[in-house]
């Protein structure tokens, strides 16, 4: 879509799709605040600070919290504090967390049960023999091609079948595909792999996925807005993985969650060594989509001491555990064909600009 029209689109995406919100709860909760800092980065020999960072890479906001206090935090291209801004795939992600509480609350049983004992509609599809762990790993071994420009796509036949609301339409396209490695052997990202993994824990806990959200961590964690993920159909099954909504600073407070380890308050939502888990790497990528991005893990990118949940355009979660800091940018990266031969590497600036807070 035209760069003009895309950060109003960020905004509104549950007026464009039908949507199931996560309710916050009756008593938001505070994010303390510190002394501001301001870093800046170098790129091709020249310095930038915040506000160059965000003119340059076309950021709508910017949270950084530091041994949970607010250190840094910030609006561009109409965003405000209260809006609702896209989180495209970070919230796969977010959704592979919830998996952690259906296991502690004993609804999952183990992360290495068959993906067909939540979805049985997969059977004798290649999705036979592949596991909730295998789908979080983004290692099913069933054929998939994320190809954005390719209309063709795997992917493309995927958000039509979202775009055209038709219900059940995506575990039939999942359920059509072949196999193309033995599970568990080989990365490769699919989005529909994450759609399967928020359907078979909707079925496992018996309840919608976004109330399951609100549930465990929307209103324990005192969010202070509610959120929405999209669904499949009218009343149907959310999109665990892409097209979710909510407000800048309760990214931050879900990325909080994580850093202290799954507990809030004190009571233990995700089993102990969760986070941990899911920070070890389970595959190494060939093709980093990032410069500062090495491996993968149960739907988090990994890096130097780094957990990211990454999402198209520009959206990214960064947890530094053993820093106490989490950093938080969302953005509205052009795409083709609107994207300038000049256009810098946008991805890559923003780990740089990343890498300047943690030393700032």
């Amino acid at each position: 879509m035209p760069p003009s029209i895309q950060p109003y689109a960020y905004r509104i995406v549950d007026r464009l799709f039908a949507h199931r919100v996560i309710r916050r709860g009756p008593a938001p909760r505070e994010l303390p605040r510190g002394p501001e800092i301001d870093p800046r980065y170098a790129v091709d020999g020249r310095e930038h600070d915040v506000a160059s960072f965000m003119d340059r890479n076309v950021i709508a906001g910017i949270l950084v919290i530091r041994h949970g206090k607010v250190v840094l935090e910030r609006y561009g291209l109409g965003l405000q504090e209260h809006d609702r801004w896209s989180t495209m795939s970070t919230v796969k992600s977010m959704t592979a967390m919830l998996v952690g509480a259906a296991v502690r609350d004993g609804a999952i049983g183990s992360i290495d049960d068959p993906l067909t004992r939540y979805l049985p509609s997969l059977r004798q599809s290649a999705y036979e023999g592949v596991t909730l762990r295998h789908v979080m790993t983004m290692s099913s071994g069933v054929r998939w091609t994320e190809i954005y420009p390719d209309r063709n796509s795997d992917v493309n036949r995927y958000s039509k079948s979202l775009a055209d609301k038709v219900p059940g339409g995506v575990l039939k396209l999942m359920a059509s595909l072949p196999r193309a490695a033995a599970p568990g052997t080989t990365f490769l990202y699919n989005s529909g792999d994450t759609y399967l993994l928020g359907a078979a824990l909707t079925e496992s806990v018996g309840k919608p996925l976004a109330d399951y959200m609100s549930e465990k961590v929307w209103q324990p964690a005192g969010m202070e807005c509610d959120a929405f993920y999209t669904l499949e159909s009218d009343g149907g099954q959310e999109i665990g993985g892409s097209r979710a909504g909510m407000v800048l600073r309760d990214f931050g407070r879900f990325a909080e969650f994580v850093r202290n380890d799954g507990v809030i308050d004190g009571k233990r939502v995700l089993p102990e060594s969760w986070v941990e888990t899911a920070a070890t790497p389970a595959f190494k990528l060939e093709t980093p989509p990032v410069v500062d991005i090495t491996h993968y893990g149960y739907s988090w990118w990994l890096g130097d001491g780094v957990m990211a949940a990454l999402g198209h355009a520009g959206q990214r979660i960064d947890i530094f555990r053993d820093e106490g800091l989490v950093v938080v940018t969302l953005a509205a990266f052009p795409q083709p064909p609107y994207v300038p031969a000049t256009d810098p590497n946008r991805r890559n600036e923003v780990a740089a600009f990343t890498q300047a807070v943690r030393t700032t």
